[in-house]
């Protein structure tokens, strides 16, 4: 279950088909070990839904979905929605939450999809945990129409806490993390053939759910982090947001 498939593993290099073996070892066996569908998404992706346009009609894609809660906010606005997943767990979950979705387990460096297919490609904290990420950002494009959007949220190296010293990463680090500052992700999407369109700070730790995740005794510590982050400058955000285009050929 938690091995690359013979087909998946002749697509990468011995050492790449190696690394992901161990991503989808640990996703399955510790991070989605006890997935289960969920039913309804958080106000959040609700709102964040709403933000971005998606409505009816739309094809949208999640790549590295986990167990679907965005889709889950997609689908509510009548998008037909597709998600990828490393994590053969993950999917399950997703299948059994959205029946009506298409579900794949795969990299998301090789994506199973007809060039040109969708009109909304989305990928949440995930292109810091790809074995490579250009390569992945490459396939987003590939499977995307030409006035598609593209909604990725990514962690930020310069985070005021982290340069504090006072996180150290997410529970994923002990697998494979590779932070970058914002002005490295801005060129890694310019590389893969993307145009940023605006970027936003990600406050979805503005909740209850998010504050008291950890128990009373965290509750001062997270309800002062989450108000930081209302005033903090975007250079010293946890996590930001980039609503991006395809950059068409010939532009600067």
């Amino acid at each position: 279950m938690n091995d690359l498939p013979p087909h998946d593993r002749k697509r990468f290099p011995p050492d790449e088909a190696e690394q992901l073996a161990e991503l989808r070892l640990f996703y399955d066996s510790v991070y989605h070990a006890t997935a289960e569908p969920r039913t309804m998404p958080s106000r959040h992706l609700r709102r964040l839904a709403r933000r971005v346009g998606i409505r009816a009609g739309q094809q949208v894609l999640d790549v590295a979905c986990g167990v679907g809660e965005w889709l889950l906010a997609c689908d509510e606005r009548g998008a037909s929605v597709c998600g990828v997943d490393i994590s053969a767990r993950a999917i399950a979950a997703c299948r059994a939450a959205l029946p009506q979705g298409e579900f794949h387990v795969t990299p998301a460096e090789s994506l199973p999809f007809a060039d040109g297919r969708f009109d909304v490609v989305t990928c949440f904290g995930s292109l810091e945990h790809f074995v490579s990420p250009v390569r992945a950002l490459r396939e987003m494009v590939r499977v995307a129409r030409r006035e598609a959007i593209f909604l990725l949220l990514v962690p930020n190296a310069d985070f005021l806490t982290r340069r504090l010293g006072l996180f150290s990463g997410t529970g994923q680090a002990d697998v494979r993390e590779e932070v970058r500052t914002l002005r490295e992700w801005e060129a890694l999407f310019d590389e893969a053939g993307l145009k940023v369109e605006s970027r936003w700070r990600d406050l979805h730790v503005l909740s209850w759910s998010w504050i008291a995740a950890r128990g009373w005794g965290a509750v001062p510590v997270r309800t002062a982090q989450a108000a930081a982050l209302l005033v903090w400058p975007l250079k010293w955000q946890y996590q930001v947001y980039y609503l991006c285009s395809r950059r068409l050929e010939g532009a600067g």
